[in-house]
């Protein structure tokens, strides 16, 4: 062992400090950002539309959309039943299906770089961190089991809308009048939350505290779905033994607990693309994130601000020039709100 670490000091130098996490920091909180903005605007359009058009006027913020997947698979899976995008909820179909591009062009880059779910996911992370001075992890069986229960709640979504509902039913949902409020109504499942649903959300950040990355690990649909896709994204995390000195500094820093410095290749369902891995390497090109299709190296941060501007520069596009905006007016709305306020709008 000692004569192999000598070999590499000779031969290797450490790798430049390119702080690609500082980037990443900075590219969530950008994110997290965004998303109050618009929750703010879209509570104030509600409260806009509640007055009946007498209070503050706000127009209502399409980006609100991406809080509703379950509603964006039904579009998109209309869309491509019948071509047709529908007008009800457009922009959660492009935030969706741009969701689903990254996870497969960028691995899970979504989950690592934008959502801010798992931003605050991270951060309750790095508090526990600090509380407990290590990374407390389930056994391995236990760990195992918690980890399918995403699966499961991704399956039970996938049969309840992919196999379940036939076109026809799908474009029923569509404009039924319960998916023309759903954005309302998924609001008001935080403005007047049920107790029960209230201590679920104190429990999850808790047990975050407690667990790294707990919501997201054992039971985000979302990041299952993503995890799928980034088991065939064309993008890996490659590891070279030949100059890899055995540090596992790789390991110790993987907020999804892949021991990356026992693989050649990172090739794992809890991968969210953080590039820690490769940030933290002391030795220069042996951990390299390559597209494994032309088994050519990328620069990370270069990998990083091509994600990045992928992501927003689908969005951004969208917004300029379509599909995006809804075809439900606000006097549509203030005619429906009275009858959400009643709760008499269920589920189809």
């Amino acid at each position: 062992m000692n004569m192999k670490i000598e070999k590499i000091e000779s031969t290797t130098t450490p790798a430049p400090g390119t702080k690609v996490q500082k980037l990443r920091f900075y590219a969530q909180l950008f994110s997290a950002g965004i998303n109050i903005w618009i929750g703010l605007q879209f509570y104030y359009w509600v409260k806009y539309i509640e007055s009946q058009g007498t209070g503050w006027q706000v127009s209502r913020p399409p980006g609100v959309e991406s809080w509703l997947p379950i509603g964006s698979l039904v579009s998109l899976l209309h869309w491509i039943y019948s071509g047709v995008i529908n007008e009800i909820h457009p922009s959660g179909m492009v935030i969706f299906l741009t969701i689903l591009t990254t996870a497969f062009l960028f691995k899970k880059g979504f989950c690592g770089w934008v959502c801010p779910v798992g931003f605050i996911s991270e951060m309750l992370g790095n508090i526990s961190d600090k509380i407990f001075k290590r990374r407390i992890k389930p056994p391995a069986w236990l760990d195992y089991f918690l980890r399918s229960l995403k699966y499961i709640i991704l399956g039970f979504f996938l049969w309840a809308v992919v196999w379940s509902m036939t076109p026809a039913a799908i474009k029923s949902f569509i404009y039924t009048p319960y998916n023309v409020v759903t954005d309302i109504l998924m609001m008001r499942f935080f403005t007047d939350i049920t107790p029960f649903a209230f201590w679920v959300v104190v429990g999850l950040f808790v047990m975050s505290l407690v667990i790294r990355g707990f919501w997201c690990r054992y039971f985000c649909p979302y990041g299952a779905l993503l995890g799928l896709l980034n088991l065939i994204s064309p993008t890996r995390i490659r590891r070279a033994e030949s100059t890899c000195i055995d540090c596992s500094s790789c390991a110790e820093v993987c907020p999804a607990f892949i021991r990356v410095d026992k693989v050649k290749e990172v090739v794992s369902d809890e991968c969210i693309a953080c590039m820690a891995c490769v940030d933290i390497c002391p030795v220069n090109k042996t951990l390299e994130i390559k597209v494994v299709t032309k088994n050519k190296t990328m620069p990370v941060m270069k990998w990083a601000a091509v994600l990045l501007i992928f992501f927003w520069g689908s969005l951004l596009t969208a917004k300029m020039f379509g599909p995006w905006e809804n075809s439900i007016t606000d006097k549509e709305y203030m005619q429906r709100i009275e009858t959400v306020q009643k709760g008499e709008y269920v589920h189809p």
